[in-house]
């Protein structure tokens, strides 16, 4: 289906990973993960660029919601399409919360070694980051199954905590942002 023949009140969702084309089907609504935060579309949305943070997909044909993991990556998106470029997908039923949840425990294993020994090292901080960012990507996809695992607090993380209002408005000041 190209994006001429799409009707007036739907969206053309296609999420595409290094492996291929994923999903392609026709929605009523999206919303997905942006590092600034989540957003959501609907036909005839202006046209929107964003990155996207390792989380959940979510999108609605008549009553029904389906939901989706998805790793970071970006969304390009107009007045009828949304195109989601990931390095990571998962639907649901692709799940084996067992699996997920062993690797979870290893991965954090792991960090806890590389935290406790890293001292500033940028090798360490970089191996740091990856564990991190597998860490986040198995977390979510807990949260997609409905059992996620514990919050976990990481403050220096890449895509941390939005600043304050007010430390935004002294940015803004200074002539940073």
């Amino acid at each position: 289906m190209t994006t001429e023949s799409v009707p007036n009140d739907k969206i053309l969702l296609e999420i595409v990973t290094p492996q291929g084309r994923v999903l392609h089907t026709l929605v009523d609504e999206v919303t997905a993960p942006s590092v600034k935060g989540e957003f959501g579309l609907l036909p005839g949305h202006l046209p929107v660029l964003a990155a996207l943070r390792t989380g959940i997909v979510a999108y609605r044909r008549g009553s029904e919601t389906t939901r989706c993991a998805v790793g970071r990556g970006f969304a390009e998106g107009g007045p009828n399409k949304l195109s989601i470029l990931t390095d990571e997908y998962v639907a649901r039923e692709g799940l084996d919360p067992v699996v997920v949840r062993k690797d979870l425990h290893e991965v954090q294993a792991q960090l806890a070694k590389v935290e406790s020994a890293a001292g500033g090292q940028p090798l360490a901080e970089a191996t740091k980051l990856q564990l991190i960012q597998r860490e986040n990507w198995l977390a979510v996809q807990l949260e997609l199954y409905g059992d996620p695992p514990p919050a976990t607090m990481r403050p220096h993380e890449e895509y941390g905590p939005p600043q304050s209002p007010e430390d935004e408005e002294k940015a803004r000041e200074s002539g940073a942002d």
